[in-house]
């Protein structure tokens, strides 16, 4: 008998590993369920949660550190999502056959839960926080994405983290008219609006998504439903808690303060940064250098060792006293950082065809956001293989948006695509991808370099994509515009500010980032982010109403540069023809070890690709000329063709015999053209006719063998007969 832990082994079992792991169970109305476990898995983190619904499991955790960074200002916040391969029964692609870096959806993912989260930690609350959410079981039902949100909150909500949450996410299809929360794979294919909302029990704190042109009314009834589905999933959560005991967080202590310097900093500074926030002064840089020199001109009132001690306090009330000047001077006046209006948007001016090497090219400034964007036109060769645990698809209309940090003006290295560039690309991506034709046959990719950024660049680069786009000669269904909308509300007031087109700092201190694309008849993009409590759904409605009226506005400066795509492609872009054709030619176009259709390619000079779509062959011949594309679309329709008899052909000979030549009158199809059917006198040889291999002849197909299939030509009945003496 062994001893552990001064245990006897014969009762470890009911003592040091006693699992009581807590379950709650929500109730979707639709016959499916939510289950919420704790206590049994992964118990050393601070909070702990397994989410089930269906066959797809999710493991979130939650870690903080006990204390902050000192000098820490802001919530260092990090949210991971991974999905395992072996959730779904697959196997890695790659040479490890192992999880790599994190893939394009698995950081929109991130992002998502991230910025729900974000704003609900304490302002005070500095300590590193850790979210990793893990799926590690799936059936391709239910969609994993929409449950993340879900599962972070609810392992915050049993953990002692300070956390003003519960918050929940789900995804809003609408799909034949009715709104569906949390639709299955082959639910959302049909879905024509497509949003991921988050919220607490009483506010919205993030919507995202795309839809089919939808106007403002429409989006917020999504909106709404949402938020009713969430506000269950929320009580459970507290219920959750409850159970688990976690009712009570952590004591911290992040920020230590000097109030008298605080007010010191608000009485010396408050009415100079007021002024500055009053001028209108429309340069950015110009503008920060005198908010700047405001504080330094505080700090030299300050003795070395003093400065030394208080700079980081200093700056902080210093941002304090900023922020709260620009939002009074708005509130109370009016009057916005650059002496607009709340409605006016900046001055924007736009160009084509700047570049002559892209097939596409466009910029587009507003104020001081620039984006200089190109369109490269591609074949089916060029299209993305997406090779997710979920999905494995391939995407023929691609964007990828940069951000240099000399955009801003920043010393500083560029380094590779962050998660802002993949979620700013994603959110233009989702604007214009409903605009491109349907089976349009090039693969189209934008590429969005920002030059300049002052407010909202990926609304910029909606823009720019329209006027490339059109520049290139794609003709895309309608022009799409897009503006961030921004808000500013102080907590307690009725009175607050919805502003059109925000700066940069607006957004920084402002309440609201509110961004929305569209075209003339509705919106298709949307993204939204709200830092602060108690917004209405009046509000939004009126932010979604000023927001329309941007739009328009910026579309109208669009469609005076370019008002409709070009008519033709330009000289130097690749032309393609695509051709259907039946399933069973498919084997005949390729050839035995690809051999018919890599001759063809060789003969042409064009590239043939060939793949099944729908039960039919989808054949796509891409060229720099037409006639190599022509010449290639004959040799495919000549093996697609079916022989009719009495049809009259031009063949190549391919062989002399004794008997006759066989010709091949259609691309693999050959034919015995008898020597009594060469002329019609009498001939010995095939060579008395001057007929040679190589040769191209007229033939007309008289007849095909029942049994045997071959093909009987002639060449004789196609020349007069001659008459009898």
């Amino acid at each position: 008998m062994y001893i552990f832990a001064g245990i006897l082994k014969e009762n470890i079992d009911k003592t040091i590993f006693m699992i009581n792991p807590i379950v709650k169970t929500i109730e979707l109305g639709d016959g499916r369920t939510i289950t919420l476990e704790t206590g049994k898995l992964a118990k050393q983190a601070d909070g702990s949660v397994m989410l089930r619904m269906g066959n797809t499991m999710l493991l979130a955790t939650v870690c903080a550190a006990k204390d902050a960074v000192p000098g820490t200002d802001f919530m260092p916040l990090q949210v991971e999502y991974k999905e395992k391969y072996a959730a779904f029964g697959r196997f890695p692609g790659g040479f490890t056959k192992r999880e790599g870096r994190a893939s394009d959806n698995e950081i929109l993912t991130c992002r998502l839960v991230d910025r729900a989260l974000r704003p609900l930690f304490p302002d005070n609350y500095h300590a590193e926080v850790f979210v990793n959410i893990i799926l590690f079981s799936a059936d391709g039902v239910d969609m994993p994405d929409a449950l993340a949100g879900l599962a972070a909150s609810a392992a915050l909500a049993v953990s002692d983290i300070p956390f003003n949450g519960p918050i929940s996410e789900v995804r809003v299809a609408r799909i034949d008219g009715q709104f569906v929360i949390n639709p299955t794979f082959e639910q959302y294919a049909k879905a024509d609006m497509d949003i991921m909302v988050a919220a607490t029990y009483d506010n919205i704190m993030m919507v995202e998504g795309e839809m089919a042109e939808v106007s403002e009314a429409e989006l917020l009834e999504a909106m709404k439903v949402a938020h009713e589905a969430i506000k269950v999933h929320c009580k459970a959560q507290m219920e959750f808690a409850e159970a688990a005991g976690k009712t009570v967080k952590r004591e911290y202590c992040h920020e230590e303060n000097d109030e008298e310097l605080r007010k010191a900093v608000h009485a010396a500074c408050y009415e100079k940064a007021y002024a500055v926030a009053a001028s209108g002064n429309r340069n950015k840089h110009e503008r920060q250098e005198a908010f700047d020199t405001i504080c330094d001109e505080f700090k030299a009132t300050l003795s070395d060792e003093e400065l030394a001690e208080k700079k980081a306090l200093i700056d902080r009330y210093y941002h304090d006293v900023e922020k709260e000047a620009m939002r009074r001077c708005i509130l109370d006046e009016g009057k916005r950082l650059d002496g607009r209006q709340t409605t006016e948007i900046r001055p924007i001016w736009s160009e084509v065809g700047y570049l002559p090497g892209p097939h596409g090219s466009a910029i587009f400034t507003r104020g001081e956001t620039q984006s200089l964007t190109s369109v490269t036109l591609g074949t089916k060769m060029d299209e993305k293989i997406v090779d997710d645990v979920l999905a494995r698809t391939k995407e023929r209309f691609l964007l990828h948006y940069n951000f240099p940090p000399f955009s801003t003006g920043e010393a500083r290295p560029q380094r590779g695509v962050g998660r802002r560039e993949i979620g700013h690309g994603n959110l233009a991506h989702r604007a214009l991808k409903k605009m491109i034709p349907a089976n349009y046959p090039y693969v189209v990719r934008i590429v969005s370099e920002i030059l300049e950024s002052n407010g909202s660049s990926s609304m910029a680069t909606v823009c720019a994509g329209t006027l490339a786009l059109m520049d290139a000669g794609v003709q895309i269904k309608k022009p799409v515009s897009g503006i961030a909308m921004g808000l500013i509300k102080n907590a307690g007031e009725d009175k607050y500010a919805v502003l059109s087109d925000i700066l940069g700092d607006e957004d920084h201190l402002g309440d609201m980032d509110f961004k929305v694309t569209g075209t003339k008849d509705g919106i298709t993009a949307t993204q939204m982010d709200i830092k602060v409590d108690g917004l209405s759904f009046e509000i939004l409605e009126r932010a979604l109403n000023q927001a329309k009226e941007g739009r328009m506005h910026i579309l109208g400066k669009l469609t005076e540069t370019m008002p409709e795509p070009r008519a033709e492609l330009k000289d130097h872009a690749p032309r393609i023809e695509t051709l259907t054709i039946p399933k069973e030619f498919i084997g005949a176009v390729i050839g035995p070890g690809g051999k018919i259709i890599q001759g063809m390619q060789e003969e042409t000079g064009a590239t043939i690709t060939i793949e099944e779509i729908e039960g039919v062959g989808r054949i796509e011949v891409s060229g720099t000329n037409k006639k190599c594309i022509d010449d290639a679309m004959r040799l495919i329709k000549g093996i697609v063709a079916v022989p009719e008899v009495g049809e009259v052909y031009k063949g190549k000979v391919r062989s002399i015999m004794p008997y006759g030549a066989f010709v091949e009158f259609l691309p693999g199809k050959d034919g015995l053209l008898h020597i009594s059917e060469i002329d019609w006198k009498r001939l010995e040889t095939v060579e008395e006719a001057g007929i040679k291999e190589g040769d191209e002849i007229e033939v007309k197909l008289l007849d095909v063998d029942p049994k045997t299939g071959k093909f009987k030509l002639s060449r004789k009945v196609l020349m007069p007969k001659p008459e009898k003496n």
